[in-house]
C-alpha cells in the first residue's frame, strides 16, 4: 500500500510501505478520508512522534470501510466506520484496535466521519471527564472556529453550559454564534480580560497558553478548572498563586494522544451513546472547511498554518466526490 511519509526536507511523499497486519484484537480499515490536525504539523517537523505500536506517519483520525476483522469482532467486512488513531491515518489502510473504532453515523459522508474522532474525543475528555461540566458552568473555549473549538462549543451546549469563545475574525464569529456560543470575543480587537470580568468562567479549554494564561487564570470563578491542551501562544506564563489558593483553582495539562487505549475506548463508548444520535439527527454536526486529495496534503497543512480554516480540513484518500459540509 501507499502512505504519506516525510522526507529529509520535510516534504510529504506518497510512498510504498508494507501492508498493515492486524494483531489480535485489531481490525484493518480501508481509508477513504483522513482528518488533518495541528498535531500533524508538529509531527511533520519532528516534534510529536507517533506512540509505540503505531505507524510513524501522520494521521490521527480516519473514516473508511472494514476490510479485515476476526470472526468474533463487533466489526464485519464492509462496515462503514470512523476511528481514532495514534498515527498512520495518511495512508490507504491502517490496523486499529477494534475498541477505537466507531460506526459511521447515519447520514454522514466519509469526509464528515473523518472529522469526528479526534476533536470530539478531545472535547469530551476535557469538558466532561477532566472538568466535569454541568449545566450551570460557564465555559471559555479558545479558537472557537477551529475543529476542536466547533466540537467543544456544541458539546458544551449539549450539556447546557454557557459558552464564551474567542475567534480571529467576524466571519468566524458568525459561525460560533450559529453553533450556540453566548459570548464571542474577537481576539484582535476585543478585550478578553474585560469579558472575563463580566463573565467569570468555571471551565476553560485553552489551546493557546502563553503569557495570557496567567492573567486570565486569576479571573476564573471559584473552583474553576483551566485545561491546557496546547501552547500555540507560548510555553511560559506567570501564575497568580494567591488566586489559585483562595479560589481553589485547578490548572490541568491534558493531551488525548498519550492516553491509554482503555481511556480512549471509554471516551468513544460515551461519544457513541451521547453524541452519535445527535449527529445522525443533525442536531450536532461536523463543519468541514475543505476536502483536498491526499496528494495535496501540503496545501492542507498550509491552511492550518495560516489559521484560515473554519472547521476541519480533510484529506480524500479514495477518489470520491464529496461536497464540503458548511453551515447555512
Amino acid at each position: 500500500m501507499r502512505a504519506l511519509r516525510v522526507d529529509d526536507q520535510q516534504n510529504l511523499c506518497w510512498s510504498e510501505v508494507p501492508d498493515p497486519k492486524a494483531k489480535p484484537g485489531q481490525v484493518v480499515i480501508e481509508i477513504h478520508a483522513a482528518g488533518v490536525n495541528r498535531a500533524d504539523l508538529l509531527q511533520r517537523v519532528g516534534r510529536y512522534a507517533s506512540p509505540p505500536d503505531w505507524p510513524d506517519w501522520m494521521g490521527l483520525e480516519v473514516a473508511g470501510v472494514i476490510v479485515g476483522a476476526r470472526p468474533e469482532s463487533r466489526w464485519k467486512r464492509g462496515d462503514k466506520v470512523c476511528a481514532l488513531l495514534g498515527g498512520g491515518g495518511y495512508a490507504e489502510r491502517v490496523a486499529v484496535p477494534e475498541e477505537l473504532v466507531l460506526p459511521l453515523p447515519l447520514g454522514l459522508s466519509m469526509a464528515e466521519g473523518a472529522a469526528l474522532p479526534e476533536v470530539f474525543a478531545t472535547a469530551y475528555l476535557n469538558l466532561v471527564i477532566e472538568a466535569g461540566i454541568q449545566a450551570d458552568d460557564t465555559v471559555l473555549i479558545h479558537a472557537g472556529a477551529s475543529g476542536l473549538g466547533i466540537a467543544a462549543i456544541q458539546l458544551a451546549k449539549l450539556f447546557g453550559a454557557r459558552v464564551v469563545t474567542t475567534v480571529g475574525s467576524e466571519k468566524k464569529a458568525e459561525v460560533a454564534r450559529r453553533l450556540g456560543a453566548d459570548v464571542v470575543v474577537l481576539r484582535h480587537t476585543d478585550d478578553l480580560e474585560k469579558v472575563l470580568d463580566a463573565n467569570p468562567v468555571s471551565i476553560a479549554l485553552d489551546c493557546v497558553g502563553g503569557e495570557a494564561l496567567g492573567r486570565h487564570l486569576g479571573k476564573m470563578a471559584p473552583g474553576g478548572r483551566w485545561i491546557l491542551v496546547a501552547t500555540l501562544g507560548g510555553v511560559e506564563t506567570t501564575i497568580p498563586l494567591r488566586m489559585v489558593l483562595t479560589r481553589g483553582l485547578r490548572l490541568i495539562g491534558s493531551t488525548l494522544r498519550s492516553r491509554t487505549n482503555a481511556v480512549k475506548a471509554r471516551i468513544l463508548q460515551e461519544l457513541e451513546r451521547v453524541l452519535w444520535p445527535r449527529l445522525s439527527d443533525g442536531s450536532v454536526r461536523p463543519v468541514i472547511h475543505a476536502i483536498l486529495p491526499v496528494m495535496e496534503a501540503e496545501a492542507a497543512h498550509a491552511i492550518l498554518e495560516r489559521n484560515e480554516n473554519i472547521g476541519k480540513v480533510i484529506l480524500r484518500v479514495r477518489d470520491e466526490s464529496e461536497p464540503a459540509s458548511r453551515l447555512s
